[in-house]
């Protein structure tokens, strides 16, 4: 029984490789999704077992300098993710309603898949945050929230640009995403800077609120588009001329990779 269990799996496994969008093959991590399992459940037993063992007895970290340069680092790749998914769509030929996924070899189609894995590839960098807090002994920011956020999303990502073609609405969500992250992670830096810059920070109270209508927005869009009524012009005209294949055999839905649980924390999160 375990054999057939195990045979089945693997033609399963076999099956879903052979459908892998072959743009995206070529780039680090894609090739399997086995290699970012391991990273991810590398990352868990890191923060989980492994960080807070080795600081039980050692006194916390002061790492305001990495943080500043960690927080400002990520606020100029996220800047410039957001940039590339305006550059390949969003700013020159998207209608900003139901664009569909270009599976073509087009430059702009190629950027969009660069742009994809962009911020695929960012979900590993932010990994980082729970590694400051396991150093820096913050380990109640350590929640279950906060470790099923950073290790799930990036797994769930990987299947997301693999098996549809990115590009067209699935890429709406990671846009917003990119967003949010820039205003994060600039509250995060200039909060890592000290006392002197609390003045400043006179919106964190609104921080937490953007990530919330962020989200909400991007959840009432993919009921739109994925929930249609009769009334809805845009998708009917989306299905009738959705061209045959577009989504190598998924159903013919502009697929949103919106997550209900993009922002599972506030902006305490890194607490300084």
């Amino acid at each position: 029984m375990f054999q057939a269990m195990l045979s089945a799996i693997l033609k399963i496994y076999d099956y879903l490789l052979k459908r892998t969008d072959a743009r995206v093959r070529d780039y680090p991590l894609m090739q399997s999704p086995i290699q970012m399992t391991f990273i991810l459940l590398g990352y868990v037993i890191l923060v989980l077992y492994v960080g807070p063992r080795y600081m039980a007895n050692r006194k916390p970290f002061h790492l305001n300098t990495a943080m500043i340069v960690y927080n400002f680092s990520m606020v100029a790749f996220n800047a410039y993710i957001v940039y590339e998914f305006l550059m390949s769509g969003w700013g020159t030929t998207y209608t900003w309603r139901c664009d569909l996924c270009d599976n073509s070899s087009s430059p702009e189609a190629l950027r969009m898949i660069r742009a994809a894995w962009l911020f695929y590839f960012s979900k590993y960098i932010e990994l980082l945050d729970t590694v400051f807090f396991v150093l820096r002994k913050k380990h109640g920011q350590v929640t279950f929230l906060h470790i099923f956020h950073h290790s799930v999303l990036p797994w769930t990502w990987w299947w997301g640009i693999t098996l549809t073609p990115a590009g067209g609405m699935g890429c709406f969500h990671p846009m917003v995403n990119a967003c949010v992250h820039v205003i994060m992670y600039t509250y995060y830096g200039l909060a890592a800077a000290g006392p002197r810059f609390q003045k400043y920070l006179w919106w964190k109270k609104y921080l937490t609120a953007i990530q919330l209508v962020s989200d909400f927005t991007r959840q009432k869009l993919n009921l739109l588009i994925n929930k249609p009524n009769k009334s809805n012009s845009i998708i009917k005209n989306f299905k009738k001329n959705i061209p045959s294949g577009a989504f190598s055999g998924f159903p013919p839905k502009c697929k949103i990779f919106a997550s209900s649980m993009s922002y599972p924390f506030s902006v305490t999160d890194q607490a300084f």
